[in-house]
């Protein structure tokens, strides 16, 4: 490399490049998005814990998902709303590269958890003599636990990778936040390694699992459909459907992000597409599963009910 070459040690995040008006309009919207977002999970998350009937491997991977939605969005969003209202729209290097890390490691832990999630619902319904033996409450702590500690382990190799390159230039992400692709496009060096490591990756965590998913739920249908009374067909229905719609939100954004053709205008496209990520599925994700699901809003009346009574 030149000696002669300026180092990053800050950046700036163009972000949404829209008029004051609209940018304080954004800020408003987005704000509400985000306390909606920690407050549905939040709730979530206080009823699996404080209702013992939730007490279930259904519920205790959903407590899951609603820590990773709610860390998602806390690692990106609040960035994105001071960029809104300030006029320094700056980050130092180093907080970017690890906003970079735990947008990756979190976006990991999703798709694997709903992984699982679908895999516990498949037992349920496919094998339900079987259910308390296969989903052990062991289980389903090496399941989820092995979610965590290998996604922050594939966002480590990431992370590696992207420090190994020389970063000189420019100093500007046309994004809200650090994300990969937009980070790379700082180094003076090749990264086509990088490049072929999250197609490599995407690959493995997006394509991989949506096929399990996939196959999970077709035999799920296929066992909803053996169910002669429409009463009992209806709980497991509703269930995998809030389920599916999760699952089709999330993986179908990722997928389209990092594995579609580019488009003519593939910086805003990415910045649309991130907010999937980071604001409108984990904000949609507790309103999907307490609307669909009788037992959460049953759990909320009874909390509701015991705190009425005081």
């Amino acid at each position: 490399m030149g000696g002669n070459q300026t180092w990053i040690t800050e950046v700036t995040l163009l972000g949404f490049q829209v008029d004051s008006a609209l940018e304080l309009f954004l800020f408003g919207l987005f704000c509400l998005f985000y306390t909606l977002t920690l407050l549905g999970n939040g709730v979530i998350l206080g009823l699996i814990c404080l209702d013992p009937r939730l007490h279930t491997p259904m519920y205790f991977f959903l407590s899951h998902l609603a820590i990773v939605d709610m860390s998602y969005a806390s690692n990106n969003v609040p960035k994105m709303l001071a960029n809104l209202v300030n006029l320094k729209r700056t980050i130092s290097f180093a907080p970017c590269i690890m906003q970079t890390f735990l947008y990756l490691a979190f976006a990991h832990v999703e798709c694997l958890i709903l992984v699982v999630m679908s895999y516990d619902r498949f037992v349920a319904i496919c094998h339900p003599l079987h259910y308390t033996v296969i989903m052990s409450w062991r289980i389903c702590m090496v399941l989820a636990g092995t979610s965590w500690v290998f996604s922050f382990l594939l966002a480590l190799v990431h992370l590696i990778l992207i420090l190994r390159l020389p970063f000189c230039g420019p100093h500007e992400i046309n994004h809200f936040f650090c994300e990969i692709l937009s980070v790379l496009k700082l180094a003076c060096a090749d990264t086509r390694l990088n490049q072929m490591v999250i197609f490599a990756a995407c690959v493995f965590i997006l394509l991989g699992p949506l096929c399990l998913v996939l196959v999970s739920y077709s035999r799920i249908l296929l066992a909803i459909l053996r169910i002669q009374s429409g009463e009992g067909r209806r709980k497991p229905f509703s269930t995998c459907s809030s389920h599916l719609c999760v699952v089709g939100l999330f993986f179908g954004s990722a997928i389209v992000m990092y594995m579609a053709p580019k488009s003519r205008h593939p910086e805003e496209q990415q910045k649309i597409l991130s907010l999937f990520y980071s604001l409108f599925n984990p904000m949609l994700n507790p309103l999907i599963y307490s609307l669909q699901n009788a037992e959460v809003k049953g759990a909320l009346r009874r909390v509701l009910y015991k705190w009425r009574h005081m």
